[in-house]
Parts: C-alpha cells; structure tokens; sequence
C-alpha cells in the first residue's frame, strides 16, 4: 500500500498503526505508549528497592514454576531408594523423597531449589526496606495510602508464601515447625482445636502437605500477582513523589525519562537475579539430606525459624510462664493469646499509621515532595520505636542459640530481652528524637553560616574567624525543611463545649508538633525559593502554648 509520500508502506509499519489504534481496557494503545515517552521518573536510591523486590519475585517464580514438574505433594509414605546412600531403604513421605530426587538426581536441582530458597529469604528483607523507606520519607500520605496498604498486605501473603513453602519438603526440621504451629493453633480458645484439624485434616501430621501445597503455588502466587500489579496502577495514576529541590513541586516532577530509568532498573533487576543464583551456586541452604525426613516422635534440636517468621516465634517465648487461667470450664493460656494479639496488634498499627497522622495533624494536602526523616522527628521517632519493638521481639526467637554462644542462662536472656522489649522503644524514640532535632540544629547552622574549611584568617583588626563555603542553591533546597505542622487549634462547638475526642486530638497534635525547628515566618516557602531566613527553635511553655524565639 503507497503512503501519502508515494513510498510504498511495509507490513510491519502498517501492523504498528493497527497496534496504536487498538484499546485495551478502553485505553488507546498508542495514547499510553504517548504517556510513556513522556513519563518522568526521579533518581533516588530508595527506589531502588522496589527493583530487588521484583527481581526476587521473578526469581521464585520462575524456580518455582520449574520445581513444579518435580516435586510430588504427597504425605504417603515411601521407600527411598533415590542417589543420597545414606538414606537407602528409610520410610519417608512422597514429599521428601521428591525433595531428595531433585537434589541428587535431576541435573541442576540443587541449584534451582537453593535458587528458590534463597530468593524468598531476600524478598521480605526487600519488602520490609520499600516499608521502612515509604514511612521515613513520608511516602505514605495523601494520595498513596492506599499503596501503603498494599505494600504491607504484599508484605503479609510473602510471609504466608515462605512459611507454606518451608514446610513442603517435609524433613525433620520443617516437622519440627509445623509441630510448633499445631501447638499455636490448639491454645486458641473455642476454635483452636477445629483449625487444627482443618489445617492439618486430622491429627498431627495429618495431611499437611496436601493442604499447604495448593496455598503454595496457586494462592500465594494469584495474591502476589493482583497485589502488585494494583500498587503499580496506583503508581501509575499518581505521580512518583520526589525528594525537594531545585525546581521540584508539589505541581511537577524532574527526574530522567522512562526509558533511561527502566534501562538501569533493568540492570540492577539482572544484578540482583545473578547475586541469588552465584548465592545459590556456592552457599548451601536448608540441607534437607542431613535433617532427615519428618518423624512425630522426634525434634529437630537447636532449630530456628527462618528469618522473617522469627518476630512471631520471639513472641512466644517472652511470655512469662503460669500465665493462664481457668474460665467457663476452660483452660485460657495467654501465653499463645497474648502474643497473638500483641503481633495483631502491631501489625493493624502499622496499617492505620497514615489514617492516624492525617488524623492528628489534619493534613489533608495531597504531598508529592517527601520529607527528610529528621525534618519529622515525631514520625521517625515512632518508627525506629517501632523497629526496636519488631527487633526485640526477632531476637528473642534466638534466645537459646544467644545462651550457648555468650555462655549465659536461657533464663537471663530471656529476662534481658522482656526488660529491653518494655523499656527499649520509649528509649529509642527519645534518643531518635533528639538525634533528629540535632541534626536540623546542624542544617540551620550550615544554610546560616556555610560550611567549615578549617581555614582561619587574621582580619585587619587582630580578629581571627574561620572562612565559610557558601551554600549553593541546590544545597540549600535540599536541607531547608519543609513547611512544618502546627499544633491544631480547638474550635468549641455552638454551646461552648469540647468533646473529649477534640480535646485527645489537640494533645496528640501538640505532642506531634512540639520540639520543632522552623523558618521565620517572614521567610519565603523553602519549596519556592532557594533561600531563607534565620530558623527559629520552638518550644512549649508550662502553660501549653508554642512560643519562638531565636537561639
């Protein structure tokens, strides 16, 4: 077919112009290639998470996929007469001798089983930095609650994903794991027992592998699909927020085209994909050969959950002993309640944490420019508060393995760690705090004064001073804080009255907001200018007021 030039249009050309004007979803194909060319994305190296996230999924996935053809999920048992000699002729399951066949006997086993392993031992640790990153910088606010929650709720089904899976190869230590799990579900008052026998379909161990195989690979996996790809729509609809800076607004992003910042993820996505397989190549994990196949009878000593399940194991064991009591003809242990409810309790905590700060503060202001964590003092104190607590709590998980190295009693340990779980986050968020506060009294410093050269001169007069760099704009953009928060103002109603929930607010807002650094008000917002005035410390006064004055 001639084009309108006379030259005569190729196949491929005209398939391309069929291609743009197709719709998907009622989006036009070539409008959305159009956005993409014009999509900016900003370079920092907090995003970079998010690629290590996905190259581990893909790694698990593809692994897992392979693994698939191999692998019998079965609990009946077996003889095992597969390539490890030592094993020859022990009754083991379906399960471990399908685990055994593909390390010994399939070329390349071992390696796309460790490869799996160790890519679901990194995928929550990649999970959780995205986590810490988004709260510290303040990611999580308008108009990305939402993605927050997705991002914990990926964090959750990883969780179940790598437990369920831990358990499939059915060797003495992953027998050890689920006989802990069993233990856990019948100290549940009322339905403990009923989940029981649904998880396990009998008595221990019942038919568990059965159970948790299609949790393995059909639910985690459709869960983990839906989840990340409705965090990247809403990634998509929303802007990417940006740390401030020169000619950065709430109103733009400055940052390299699409393309370049899906070149380099790209090649940190296959850095990251061959650092799991070199790991894979020459670490061993889970050496299911040595454990032996899962017996009822026996215990696998000094074992350890993996790393990501060791909050909820640390739970258990900071409980004191005797606590429990009798109720309704029942038998109430809080040593499996509490620590249920304690972790519930964190995590729904960790969920409200943007309705809750929106609440405090009464900022309902879309933010696409993301905070400093010292320019948050209050937030980041909360955070590693919480990060001591969630610390505690997976240290615990080793505390016998802590007694044989340091050569101390299980029970001392286990004191120190109930005294640090208590004690520890208040202490952490003082000491967070006034490390926060310092550290803007140091950028105050430096957009007042310059920085420091060491290098003294003499002036005309006798005088010695030390001689200062100036700050460029890009630097001063980069530490003036944000325009900061104030304590909300009570507003009574028609009869004079304040409700308690008004008065709960104000305190909170106080508490939020109090101990700040910030620009004199006759400064110019740091957001649209590149300089500012001289910042001021503000305080409370005994009688609950904020008062400024200059340091």
């Amino acid at each position: 077919m001639p084009s309108k030039t006379g030259a005569r249009v190729s196949l491929t050309e005209r398939a391309a112009r069929h291609l743009e004007d197709a719709t998907v979803f009622g989006w036009r194909i070539g409008d959305v290639a159009a956005r993409l060319r014009r999509h900016v994305v900003p370079t920092h190296w907090t995003s970079l998470f998010g690629v290590v996230t996905l190259a581990c999924l893909v790694v698990v996935a593809v692994s897992g996929l392979w693994l698939m053809f191999f692998y019998t999920p079965s609990s009946d048992a077996t003889t095992y007469t597969g390539g490890h000699a030592p094993l020859h002729g022990t009754d083991v399951s379906k399960a471990f001798a399908s685990t055994m066949r593909i390390t010994f006997d399939v070329p390349g086993g071992l390696l796309i089983r460790q490869a799996h392993h160790w890519s679901a031992l990194l995928l929550p640790g990649a999970i959780i930095m995205q986590i810490l990153t988004t709260y510290f910088t303040g990611a999580f606010r308008r108009p990305r609650r939402g993605m927050w929650l997705l991002l914990l709720l990926i964090f959750i089904v990883s969780l179940a994903g790598g437990w369920s899976g831990y358990a499939l190869p059915d060797d003495l230590l992953s027998g050890t794991g689920l006989r802990i799990v069993e233990g856990i579900a019948l100290g549940i008052p009322f339905v403990g027992t009923p989940l029981t026998f649904l998880l396990f379909g009998g008595e221990f161990p019942g038919r568990i592998i059965e159970h948790l195989y299609p949790l393995h690979v059909a639910i985690v996996p459709a869960a983990l699909i839906v989840l990340v790809a409705a965090r990247a729509f809403a990634a998509w609809r929303h802007r990417p927020p940006q740390f401030p800076g020169i000619g950065r607004t709430e109103q733009n992003v400055v940052g390299v085209p699409l393309q370049v910042a899906a070149g380099r993820a790209m090649g940190l996505f296959a850095l990251t994909s061959g650092l799991v397989v070199l790991i894979a190549a020459t670490v061993t994990v889970n050496p299911v050969w040595l454990y032996g196949p899962s017996s009822p009878g026996d215990a696998s000593a000094g074992s350890q959950p993996d790393w990501y399940t060791g909050f909820l194991d640390g739970a258990l064991r900071l409980v004191p002993p005797g606590w429990e009591f009798v109720w309704l003809d029942r038998t109430w242990t809080l040593a499996v309640i509490a620590p249920l409810l304690v972790v519930a309790a964190y995590f729904l905590a960790v969920a409200a944490y943007p309705f809750v700060e929106e609440w405090i503060t009464g900022d309902r202001r879309d933010h696409h420019l993301l905070d400093r964590p010292r320019n948050a003092p209050t937030r980041t104190a909360i955070g590693v508060a919480g990060i001591v607590f969630y610390g505690v709590l997976w240290l615990a998980a080793s505390a016998d393995v802590l007694a044989t190295h340091l050569h101390v009693s299980f029970e001392q340990v286990i004191i120190t760690l109930q005294v640090t779980l208590l004690a520890g986050p208040p202490l952490a968020f003082f000491i967070a705090h006034r490390f926060c506060l310092a550290l803007q009294r140091k950028d105050r410093d430096i957009l007042r004064h310059g920085y420091e050269t060491g290098r003294v001169l003499r002036l005309p007069g006798g005088e010695y001073v030390e001689e200062h760099l100036p700050v460029s704009d890009a630097e001063r953009m980069r530490l003036a804080p944000a325009r900061p928060l104030r304590p909300l103002q009570l507003h009574p109603d028609d009869r004079g009255r304040l409700r308690l929930s008004q008065r709960l607010r104000a305190r909170l807002s106080r508490f939020f907001s109090e101990d700040r650094i910030e620009f004199d008000a006759t400064a110019p917002d740091p957001e649209l200018a590149a300089s500012a005035s001289a910042p001021l410390l503000v305080h409370r006064s005994p009688a609950g007021t904020t008062d400024a004055a200059p340091e």
